[in-house]
């Protein structure tokens, strides 16, 4: 082969793997979809990022500082939630995005900070449990913390907010 044909080869080929995009690139996407779908209250977006069998946890402290884990074996209410016109659009805003990925199982740990509207509401962290399979990367479980208070939420997010 010569230098030329090897040349165009690698061209090609170079040009595939670059319009390609990664796994991490689009499990970036399924989640960017969901917090996209809760900001216009857009349920059928919501939904398509997560599978069919979907379990959702929440782990906070109550009025009396207990440690609470509630769990939910449906995203149907929270479907709902986001679909039903609200006055303030439901930013959530994440950083420190970590993503590992083992085959067709991948985990994603992140701080976020939500606000309805302008207005701050709570902070805490999210943990998402995504598949990909044939219709691409989906959330099976996502748990989150909860607290409105000894947030420290980056500059570039909560200046949008003030």
């Amino acid at each position: 082969m010569n230098k030329l044909t090897s040349f165009l080869i690698g061209c090609v080929l170079l040009s595939f793997t670059s319009k390609a995009q990664t796994d991490e690139q689009l499990i970036r996407e399924t989640i960017n979809r969901l917090f996209k779908g809760m900001q216009l209250g857009d349920s059928a977006m919501v939904r398509s990022t997560f599978d069919k069998s979907v379990t959702l946890a929440t782990s906070f402290r109550n009025k009396d500082n207990a440690p609470i884990l509630r769990k939910e074996y449906s995203v149907k209410d929270f479907v709902t939630a986001v679909g039903t016109p609200h006055t303030d659009a439901w930013n959530e805003e994440i950083w420190n995005v970590k993503i590992d990925i083992d085959g067709d199982l991948a985990s994603v740990w992140c701080n976020f900070a939500f606000y309805a509207g302008k207005r701050f509401s709570h902070c805490g962290v999210n943990v998402f449990q995504l598949h990909k399979g044939t219709d691409g990367w989906k959330i099976f479980h996502l748990a989150d913390t909860r607290r409105s208070s000894g947030c420290e939420i980056p500059e570039s997010i909560s200046g949008k907010y003030n």
